[in-house]
């Protein structure tokens, strides 16, 4: 019998390769619609902030490359990997096209954010099943994966190793704030999103033995909406007037350095601790550490061995 030819298609947000992709980067975000002088300035700023270049792009080509060495490691069928960005080159679409070209029977879809959104993986999700031709592949998609345990334990592991870089006799009194993409109010209505983050924090926190931890949003847009919060800055305030002065931020959200993360939390959010005379450190991400990949293999084996 013979067998199907699978895929996997990985997704995530994308981000501009230089600062001259910025504007259509921003206006591809603004479905269309260019950003003001001010909008595109500010943005502008924060990537050269950053060194002129996100290595969000960079990162995520190494993960589905590690991805894919996991999967086609053993005797299985080769895996066919695909990978697709929202907002930059090559586009969701575009990748959906070629693994249709190229023959594939069978893929799973996973985005490369641990937590189910509408507006994020469920927009996702959507932008595949729209590009699927008649008599194209059966595609089995992974809704959200913050829930394993092997990624559970990776983050515990950071987390631990980031509390040890603090004083010995202060560790059982930092305060772990777990952060994660803000979303408008409106667009969270029925949806997992915020619970599923808190979740998260929770599963964490416990495997790592945490005494004292909390959640915050962070990276809101700039718009007119009331967006959920509290902010991490607004956090990192409170815990201050608190009296606490050692505050480490796991962006649990995240699993690639990146603008929100680079920027809004290592200057912005290091900013105003040090202001406040905060010590705040950061998780390191898991952008293409080889575990971090494994677990992501293993979830895709685990979708393609599960009922479509």
């Amino acid at each position: 019998m013979a067998t199907k030819k699978r895929g996997v298609l990985v997704m995530d947000y994308g981000t501009p390769k230089t600062l001259d992709e910025v504007p259509a980067y921003y206006t591809h975000i603004r479905h269309g619609h260019p950003p003001t002088k001010e909008q595109l300035d500010e943005l502008l700023g924060r990537y050269k902030a950053i060194g002129g270049q996100s290595p969000l792009n960079d990162i995520t080509d190494r993960q589905a490359d590690g991805i894919g060495k996991v999967l086609n490691g053993g005797d299985e069928a080769p895996f066919a990997v695909y990978l697709g960005h929202k907002h930059a080159a090559p586009f969701i679409e575009d990748a959906v096209d070629r693994m249709q070209d190229d023959g594939v029977e069978q893929a799973v879809a996973l985005v490369l954010a641990p937590h189910y959104a509408n507006m994020s993986v469920g927009d996702y999700f959507g932008r595949v099943r729209s590009r699927i031709r008649p008599g194209g592949p059966e595609v089995r998609y992974v809704e959200s994966w913050y829930q394993e345990p092997d990624f559970v334990r990776f983050v515990a592991e950071r987390v631990r190793r980031a509390l040890d870089a603090f004083p010995k006799e202060e560790q059982d009194e930092v305060r772990v704030v777990f952060s994660a993409h803000s979303l408008p109010l409106k667009a969270l209505e029925n949806d997992p999103y915020p619970e599923q983050l808190h979740h998260s924090g929770d599963l964490i926190a416990r495997e790592a033995g945490l005494r004292h931890w909390l959640f915050a949003w962070q990276s809101a847009g700039r718009t007119d909406a009331e967006w959920i919060g509290p902010d991490i800055r607004d956090v990192v305030k409170e815990l201050r007037r608190e009296g606490h002065a050692n505050i480490l931020v796991c962006p649990v959200g995240f699993v690639a350095d990146h603008l929100e993360v680079l920027y809004d939390l290592d200057i912005e959010a290091q900013a105003l601790a040090r202001d406040l005379d905060v010590h705040l450190a950061r998780t390191e991400s898991p952008n293409d550490d080889e575990r971090f990949t494994a677990l992501l293999a293993d979830v895709v084996r685990k979708r393609f061995a599960e009922p479509s």
